[in-house]
């Protein structure tokens, strides 16, 4: 089986996956458990990168033609 990353919570008694999905009995796994402030990190990050957007391409920006665009 290749490594693949699933979502999951933990529901105060035991690790509990967010989709369903078959692992074989006795698989190797690895837990990352993740700060509870990472989503608002996240919306921090997220409003950062809009506002760099919004300064690098101008209301008065040419449209490019597709051909262009490597």
């Amino acid at each position: 089986m290749k490594a693949i990353n699933l979502k999951a919570h933990f529901d105060g008694e035991k690790i509990i996956l967010d989709e369903p999905h078959n692992i074989e009995p006795n698989a190797k796994l690895i837990v990352t458990v993740l700060p509870k402030h990472m989503n608002e990190d996240r919306e921090d990050w997220m409003v950062i990168s809009q506002k760099g957007l919004e300064q690098a391409y101008g209301k008065n920006e040419p449209e490019y033609p597709v051909d262009l665009i490597k």
